[in-house]
């Protein structure tokens, strides 16, 4: 495969000063200290290269992961990032054309499939009756309900209520596995934050809207370069190449994902 998150890539940034090895420590050092917003973002761009080089290193993820997840400012890093590999214009591309572009044109796919309990609930949740409120506010209590009869549910999103402990959640985490939600609020339909889940470290999202965190969620993929979830990998490589308009051609896409991205596409 020649496109993809964990592919070393020509990025769309290049550092107007080089550090040496030294001074990117000292950087990093600085960084997970700082309170300061523009100080973290400057000190990211002048030791990106040196932190790609440590992500694309699968024996130094872990130490990069503890480097950073405890900034304060770290919210924003994940999404700085993914501008400096792709640009502004990608990065947007989701939460500006899902929205008003794909959202409805994916439920029309769908309603094409037999119809099963299962797919009706999904479209449901997806696309409420105008008086249904409670529905259009879950995050998706219905559908991962329904995923999780595929055995997907756990690799995208875990719901913990408010008040349960974090670390607790961590610590019972056995396996290093591909990064997942971990959404906590007092209801489903009552999210007020959203993590990252990735080896035993929980990044705080920006976002605190399904849409939103899941946009973060993709974008760590390629932060990180970590290969998708093989139960996912479908999912996540048609939102790849259909909306954010990655690695089209260099990717390996199922012939149901090629179909239906160049169907929606014209």
């Amino acid at each position: 495969m020649s496109g993809g998150p964990t592919v070393r890539r020509q990025c769309q940034f290049v550092p107007e000063t080089a550090l040496s090895e030294d001074e990117c420590k000292e950087a990093i050092s600085l960084m997970k200290h700082s309170a300061d917003e523009d100080i973290v973002k400057n000190k990211m761009k002048l030791t990106f290269d040196y932190r790609r080089n440590m992500i694309l290193d699968p024996s130094s993820l872990a130490t990069y992961c503890l480097s950073f997840h405890v900034s304060k400012t770290s919210k924003a890093w994940v999404e700085q990032d993914f501008v400096l590999m792709f640009g502004e214009g990608v990065s947007g591309k989701l939460l500006e054309k899902w929205p008003t572009a794909y959202k409805k044109k994916i439920i029309q796919e769908c309603r094409k499939l037999p119809s099963t309990s299962e797919l009706e609930e999904l479209l449901l949740t997806a696309d409420p009756p105008e008086d249904s409120t409670e529905r259009d506010a879950d995050f998706g209590s219905e559908e991962t309900r329904k995923v999780s009869a595929s055995q997907a549910e756990k690799h995208l999103v875990v719901f913990k209520k408010s008040g349960t402990s974090i670390q607790e959640h961590l610590d019972a985490i056995t396996t290093s596995s591909q990064p997942y939600l971990l959404a906590v609020g007092a209801r489903k339909n009552a999210v007020h934050q959203f993590f990252i889940v990735l080896d035993k470290n929980a990044i705080p999202c920006r976002s605190t809207s399904c849409l939103g965190a899941f946009d973060e969620l993709f974008k760590a993929h390629f932060v990180f370069g970590t290969s998708y979830n093989p139960m996912l990998r479908n999912m996540y490589t048609f939102i790849q190449t259909t909306v954010y308009n990655i690695d089209v051609g260099k990717v390996k896409e199922s012939p149901r994902v090629a179909e239906v991205r160049v169907r929606l596409l014209h």
